[in-house]
């Protein structure tokens, strides 16, 4: 038996023991969950050294003695507290710094972000999917505008938007829905093409 075939029987092994949650829970199906769940802890701690400890601490600070970046790798370290009940208030100290990058770094990303749609819902309208865009911009709008009451006519008019918000998530949710069902049909493939094929 080959190591492509042993490797493919293996994944087959757990593709279908995870398929089994589709009958119930059952010991098969937690056993590949947990071992999914820490291959996956194992996988990322080993990336995370070799793509984040490695390039950002190792040879900055100890190879190149840039020695200011030891105040950023402190602060980061400060996470770590968050699993000691006494010095668990130091992880607020990153989780701050992080929050004041990423408002700083929306501010900035401004023109690229809000800028952009503004100017994108400004164009002349010249055919009918420009009015149906700009149609539900407003509508969407006025939807959240909960200055006025939504009564009458106006109530009628903004009632659109919420038909609007109403397709674009459906559309969202059938796109997550056919991406799952592209996943299944990969591992229905690795089944039937890698594994039975090669067996029968």
């Amino acid at each position: 038996m080959s190591f492509e075939l042993f490797s493919n029987l293996v994944g087959a092994f757990f593709t279908l023991a995870i398929f089994s949650f589709l009958y119930k829970d059952n010991p098969l199906y937690q056993m590949s969950e947990q071992l999914l769940v820490g291959i996956s802890l194992g996988y990322s701690f080993v990336l995370s050294y070799e793509r984040v400890f490695i390039p950002f601490f190792w040879q900055p600070i100890i190879l190149k003695q840039q020695f200011i970046l030891i105040i950023p790798a402190i602060i980061g370290a400060f996470y770590l507290f968050r699993f000691s009940r006494k010095l668990s208030w130091l992880s607020r100290y990153p989780i701050a710094f992080s929050m004041m990058g990423t408002g700083a770094s929306v501010a900035l990303a401004m023109h690229s972000s809000i800028l952009v749609q503004m100017r994108q819902a400004m164009i002349p309208i010249e055919n009918f999917n420009l009015f149906l865009i700009f149609l539900g911009t407003i509508t969407v709008l006025l939807y959240f505008f909960f200055s006025k009451a939504h009564t009458g006519v106006y109530g009628k008019f903004v009632s659109i938007g919420k038909w609007f918000m109403m397709v674009g998530f459906g559309a969202s949710f059938g796109l997550t829905v056919m991406a799952r069902i592209s996943l299944l049909i990969g591992r229905i493939q690795f089944l039937v093409n890698d594994v039975f094929a090669k067996i029968f």
